[in-house]
């Protein structure tokens, strides 16, 4: 029973969620709470390590909740549960986009889900966030050298146009000289 409710929840997410795995995440935690697989803490952990770890954070995150909740098998059967929704997908636009993109219904679909896709990935930044103290009144020490952290790393990226894995070792680092 938990395998199929590991699959079914899966299969469900990978094939209604669209923008990506950042906008999937809010959709993986309503799951989560749903069948209290894990706590909110190690979901957000979870999702840390997914965030980290190579690949498309949907599928890691997907792993991850099905090997902490049953195994290499919870594992697999996950990552086959929001993975084959995206395979059928893309299979099935792949024959019939070319057919269909120039028509104005298609396009507008696609304008708007924009919006949504991009409000998906802010819900779940502020989810983390909230679920990781970080957004507070009560701004101590610890709190305010992350926002400097958050702050640098989105120079980095933005102005200094600096590779995001040169940005995430040098956070790191810097998580090391300043927690240890």
């Amino acid at each position: 029973m938990l395998l199929w409710e590991l699959f079914r929840s899966f299969f469900f997410i990978g094939a209604v969620s669209f923008g990506g795995g950042y906008a999937m995440i809010p959709v993986i935690e309503a799951e989560v709470s749903k069948y209290e697989w894990m706590t909110i803490q190690q979901f957000t952990d979870i999702i840390a390590i997914a965030g980290m770890a190579p690949g498309p954070i949907a599928a890691n995150s997907a792993i991850l909740v099905g090997y902490s909740t049953a195994g290499i098998t919870g594992a697999i059967v996950a990552a086959l549960g929001i993975l084959l929704p995206s395979v059928i997908i893309v299979l099935l636009v792949a024959t019939f986009f070319s057919k269909l993109n120039h028509y104005p219904i298609v396009t507008s679909i696609f304008y708007g889900l924009r919006p949504i896709v991009t409000g998906l990935i802010v819900y779940a930044a502020l989810k983390f966030a909230l679920s990781n103290n970080l957004i507070t009144l009560n701004i101590s020490w610890h709190i305010g050298s992350l926002f400097v952290i958050f702050g640098l790393s989105l120079l980095a990226l933005f102005k200094l146009n600096w590779h995001p894995i040169y940005v995430i070792m040098l956070s790191g680092l810097v998580g090391v000289a300043l927690y240890s």
